[in-house]
């Protein structure tokens, strides 16, 4: 799978342009996601799922209290290569698996999932996967978008609220104790013209999409009139007991 960094869902920091306004954007996301993950780690042994091409497995490793060790897994070879060379360093591994079937016996004291759930057609069996992982005591960080996404972004599978997704930490006994929440401002105009490289991945023909969808419509309208255009996340932190 090659890395395709101009995609709505590869970042590599080192690729962006100068002209790139949405990826720097998202990049700047991404990074307030990881240094707060990084605040919230319980110490010992850290698991970063779906960790791309590793700057925020890195970002854990070098900045998580007391962490002694950070697996980053991705299913794609090409980033877990890219990786290895750029990310790596003793206490920071990086292997490739898929995120349903990975597992691991030792378990994990803090389990790290960033933008990763809306992509999943299962994402409570997900979540279990990881909770099952966790120690005793042990930290699961995970985030969502909660403003529609599903109708602009082919790549994503599920909307979420922020109730919904509470619910989802309560069901498997993870009980939330930090959180942070992100707004970012669409583009309109650069969604509109498609002028930067990756907007391209954006859903094309949207018009017919909501004609075969419509209670997609209602959802995105709904949000515009109460967020405006822009795009909200949740990144929360929940304890398992």
């Amino acid at each position: 799978m090659p890395l395709a960094p101009d995609s709505l869902e590869r970042l590599v920091p080192d690729a962006l342009e100068s002209g790139d306004v949405t990826g720097r954007a998202t990049l700047h996301l991404h990074l307030e996601r990881y240094e707060f993950a990084a605040r919230c780690l319980a110490p010992g042994r850290v698991l970063d799922i779906a960790c791309g091409v590793g700057y925020g497995t890195r970002l854990l490793a070098d900045r998580g209290a007391g962490v002694r060790a950070v697996l980053g897994v991705d299913r794609s070879d090409a980033a877990v290569d890219y990786a290895r060379a750029r990310y790596g360093r003793a206490g920071v591994e990086f292997r490739v698996a898929d995120a349903f079937a990975f597992r691991d016996p030792e378990g994990f004291d803090s389990i790290v999932s960033l933008e990763t759930l809306e992509h999943l057609e299962d994402p409570d069996r997900f979540l279990a996967g990881l909770a099952a992982m966790l120690r005793p005591g042990g930290v699961l960080i995970a985030s969502v978008p909660t403003t529609p996404s599903v109708d602009v972004n082919p790549h994503h599978r599920h909307d979420f609220s922020e109730r919904g997704f509470l619910r989802m930490l309560a069901a498997l006994g993870l009980t939330p104790f930090d959180s942070l929440r992100q707004v970012q401002p669409v583009p309109l105009g650069a969604v509109l013209r498609r002028g930067e490289a990756r907007m391209s991945d954006l859903r094309p023909w949207l018009a017919a999409y909501y004609a075969r969808h419509p209670a997609a419509l209602m959802r995105r309208l709904w949000s515009t009139l109460r967020h405006g255009l822009s795009n909200h996340y949740l990144t929360l932190a929940a304890r398992r007991g």
